[in-house]
């Protein structure tokens, strides 16, 4: 008997998270800094002509009826997309209570352009498929001060997958981390000190000199960072001229390229305008409101309500050239909608996140002490609002706050915690300027080494092992003890 063949079908389940076309443009907005905010604003007003420029004044008139009503129009006008009260979002409030007492300060400017905004502007110019773009922006989003990448691919894999739904393979991320490297200044999106060494070097004009240089990076560098400059001479087979030349050109590159990055582009090139600002007073209260200054009001255009409205009502008579116009209303004003709802979202969550981040660190806001600063992740941030993860990172992405003591970058607020031998959490600023301080007042003549400064912080409750001193040394950029001679 013939043996038959037989096919199986299996069912494999799948959670696929998709976004709608109204929560991809919340999304994007959110990303979007004060000054691309108006932007992107005054764009769609142009596109879209059932959006308009200005104040409803149909509800003022509803709220005036009272002739004894001591409320001023003006108090009203910005107020007239909303039905009740209970519809305005807060910050709406908060400027009806501005309007009626003290004017805000004006806010002074920063004067060089954000470091995010630099790698954005860089990424444009890239031909990259919709896919990568989206890869690029949550690696840029992922780099820390000095522009390196601290975060493993894999790690960074899981959390596209978690918080943004986003399946990204481990060598898609390879590929489009590998693009980020080759922007400016050179040595940003590196994994290590090494790598971001190696990425300055290979930026170079090839010759002996700059082979060496490659060498000892990639083939010394454990002796290297140790110092050990006659076991590198002679496994490489270098003279000493060789050498010396090819250290005096690795000592000027830079291991922090995204901390220099607002020196390298110079000044006056775009002002930084804060998208929050928070005032703290005498008594200890804090006030937290959105620089809206010179975002234009949004409302639907009455023309295009108007004619909606006729058409629905002849709808019976309608020719198919009407049909088709009704069918244009109703898209363009549908669009209009939900560009006013996006924005008052954006508002929303932008004002939760940073009400958040205040109580978080409300010793620093209150005192402008960088030692107050707490650590605190996104997660923190996350948790307290019960927004996503990835909504956080987009709110602290390329925004700014103006406080009492100057103009901090959200990121500013953010870094890793450490829990001393009592259970305390301590920021890891908080251990470098310990370690900073140990390193000034040390004497000059007899520098302390990293073992030496391991046993001081573990004498003052900070049990650190000595390459943990190390890295945050070098985070300070302070040479090792010798020389600092």
């Amino acid at each position: 008997m013939a043996q038959g063949s037989r096919q199986v079908q299996s069912q494999v389940q799948q959670q696929v998270q998709t976004l709608s076309p109204q929560q991809i443009l919340v999304v994007k907005l959110l990303e979007l800094p004060a000054v691309e905010l108006e932007d992107r604003v005054r764009a769609e007003l142009l596109e879209n002509p059932a959006l308009e420029e200005g104040k409803e004044e149909t509800a003022v008139d509803d709220l005036s009826e009272n002739a004894d009503n001591d409320q001023s129009d003006n108090e009203y006008d910005s107020l007239g997309d909303y039905l009740t009260e209970d519809d305005i979002p807060d910050y709406k409030l908060q400027e009806r209570n501005k309007s009626k007492g003290e004017q805000a300060e004006e806010i002074p400017f920063s004067d060089t352009t954000s470091f995010y905004e630099t790698l954005q502007e860089q990424l444009r110019e890239r031909n990259l498929t919709e896919h990568q773009q989206a890869l690029a922006e949550y690696l840029i989003g992922s780099l820390d001060d000095d522009g390196l990448l601290r975060k493993t691919l894999d790690s960074i894999s899981d959390e596209l997958a978690i918080y943004a739904g986003v399946d990204a393979k481990e060598q898609e991320l390879e590929e489009v981390l590998s693009i980020i490297q080759d922007f400016d200044p050179p040595g940003l999106g590196a994994r290590s000190l090494q790598e971001c060494l190696l990425i300055q070097i290979k930026r170079k004009e090839p010759s002996s000199l700059q082979q060496t240089e490659l060498n000892i990076i990639e083939k010394c560098y454990e002796e290297f960072t140790r110092k050990h400059w006659d076991k590198i001479i002679q496994r490489l087979n270098l003279s000493e001229e060789e050498f010396e030349a090819a250290i005096n050109e690795i000592t000027k590159l830079n291991p922090r390229p995204g901390s220099s990055l607002g020196e390298v582009i110079g000044r006056n090139m775009q002002q930084i305008v804060p998208d929050f600002i928070v005032e703290t007073f005498d008594d200890g209260s804090i006030v937290l409101s959105l620089n809206n200054k010179n975002m234009p009001e949004l409302r639907m255009s009455r023309e295009f309500n108007d004619m909606l409205q006729e058409h629905t009502y002849n709808k019976a008579n309608q020719t198919k050239e009407s049909k088709e116009a009704m069918l244009f209303l109703k898209q363009k004003m549908d669009a209009a909608q939900g560009f006013i709802d996006a924005i008052k979202q954006r508002q929303n969550t932008l004002q939760t996140t940073m009400e958040a981040i205040i109580d978080l660190q409300r010793p620093f806001f209150l005192e402008g002490d960088e030692s107050l600063l707490r650590p605190m992740i996104l997660k923190d941030v996350a948790e307290r609002t019960g927004l996503d993860i990835s909504t956080i990172s987009r709110v602290s992405n390329s925004k700014y706050v103006q406080t009492n003591f100057g103009i901090y970058s959200l990121k500013y607020f953010f870094s890793d915690g450490y829990t001393t031998e009592d259970g305390e959490e301590m920021s890891v600023r908080e251990i470098r300027r310990i370690l900073k301080e140990c390193i000034d007042s040390e004497n000059k003549k007899k520098p302390l080494t990293d073992d030496e400064l391991a046993d001081i912080l573990k004498e003052k409750g900070y049990p650190i092992a000595r390459r943990t001193v190390a890295k945050y040394r070098q985070q300070l950029n302070i040479p090792v003890a010798r020389l600092r001679k």
